[in-house]
């Protein structure tokens, strides 16, 4: 072997035969293999902490949708503290007052929907027995068997599933206590805690990290505001149809919670308001016969579209800059993973994760600065002090920068200290 000749393989021959395509092709194996197995890591920590976790994100959405109301109030000279138990009392009780409608309208509806049910399964079941399919009591009373034969045969996973559910009830409370802290902490000192976090990052990346963690909580404070936007409309369409469909089959009740179920399935994009929506659909079929029912179902498709054709590119597209594939893909993935938690904050933490990218990839993050994160240059001012141009500091809520833009924030000075 010639001096200075390095040797990279232990055999010279058979690291020569190997096609520079499949050096290539191993290099990005193993490193595509490293992030897999890293995200695996990731995802499997998120499932071992996620009754800590959940909370914990539901708290940050709820601080995302009460923290602008809290600094409104604030901006009209209502001191801080007043402003943050006002937006906390408001939040606490809307969800209230909503809860409280719900249930009474349920509880004051039960007995005639009980009835209803009991009567129209035997309409049901006289259809389709003579309705020429060739289908006989026998045949009935055969399915009813089958039912009743699995429920036996399940009972144990059923009742075991009971006591899990009793079991992780004893939880609500903590999950409550969670959500509730993180939101008031976030509302009081949502700032120091962003301040901490940034400073748990090396000095030459908390200015990156700074800027996408704004972008993100822009973009999600924007997507709770308008997905509310969104949920309202969806619920007011299906519950206003279905109340005006069942005025002309003698009335159909619990309009109102089936907008409140509406509207809190809207949460989840795509297919929350039509899978809530069948609740309206299956009132009808009760209460009112098919025909309604059918005309219910072309309410709930109706609005459905009106949200996929209008309400999602025009309004959702403008405050979130994600494709629908990705937010169908997403909420598919989210929701195999953790189900309906994973449904729920799949476009957020899609969103939010896009803007943040976004952000660091295309330099927008050199364009901020906040009270934390200083990006200064030292110079020489008069009297041969050393000054630092400093950027205009940005708030929550600032518009961002977009990528080629020449709008940047005005520089002013100031002086500093540079120990």
């Amino acid at each position: 072997m010639a001096w200075g000749k390095k040797n990279t393989h232990p055999d010279p021959v058979v690291e020569e035969s190997v096609p520079n395509g499949v050096r290539i092709a191993g290099a990005w194996s193993w490193r595509i293999l490293t992030v897999v197995g890293v995200l695996a890591l990731f995802i499997w920590l998120l499932t071992v902490f996620s009754e800590i976790l959940i909370p914990f994100l539901i708290g940050i959405v709820i601080s995302a949708l009460l923290i602008p109301i809290s600094n409104w109030l604030q901006r009209h000279h209502v001191p801080k503290w007043l402003a943050v138990v006002l937006s906390l009392l408001g939040g606490l009780a809307a969800v209230g007052a909503l809860i409280w409608l719900v249930v009474d309208q349920v509880i004051a509806s039960y007995p005639s929907l009980r009835d209803r049910t009991v009567s129209q399964y035997g309409n049901v079941k006289e259809f389709v027995l003579h309705s020429g399919l060739g289908v006989t009591q026998k045949d009935v009373n055969g399915w009813l068997d089958d039912g009743t034969k699995w429920v036996q045969e399940h009972s144990g996973s059923i009742l075991s599933g009971v006591a899990s559910a009793g079991s992780s009830a004893t939880h609500v409370f903590e999950a409550l206590f969670i959500i509730l802290f993180t939101t008031i902490f976030l509302l009081i000192d949502g700032k120091n805690v962003w301040r901490w976090t940034v400073r748990l990052f090396p000095r030459k990346a908390r200015a990156a990290v700074d800027g996408a963690g704004v972008a993100g909580w822009i973009t999600l404070t924007s997507f709770i505001r308008v997905q509310i936007f969104v949920a309202f409309v969806d619920a007011v369409g299906i519950g206003g149809g279905a109340f005006i469909v069942g005025l002309f089959f003698g009335g159909l009740p619990l309009v109102i919670p089936i907008a409140a179920f509406v509207f809190l399935g809207a949460f989840i994009p795509v297919v929350g308001a039509i899978v809530t929506g069948f609740l309206a659909v299956f009132i009808a079929l009760i209460f009112n016969g098919p025909l309604a029912a059918v005309l219910v179902l072309g309410v709930v498709l109706l609005v459905q579209q009106i949200e996929g054709h209008i309400l999602q590119p025009l309004v959702m597209g403008n405050a979130v800059k994600v494709h629908p594939l990705a937010v169908v893909l997403g909420v598919t993935a989210a929701s195999g993973l953790a189900g309906i938690a994973g449904a729920f904050f799949a476009v957020p933490l899609i969103a939010t994760l896009n803007a943040m990218v976004t952000t660091i990839a295309s330099g927008r993050w050199r364009g901020l600065d906040s009270d934390h994160v200083l990006e200064a240059t030292p110079k020489r001012g008069q009297h041969g002090k050393i000054q630092l141009m400093r950027r205009r500091r940005h708030t929550v809520g600032d518009d961002v920068p977009r990528p080629g833009s020449d709008k940047q924030p005005d520089a002013v000075e100031g002086t500093a200290s540079t120990n």
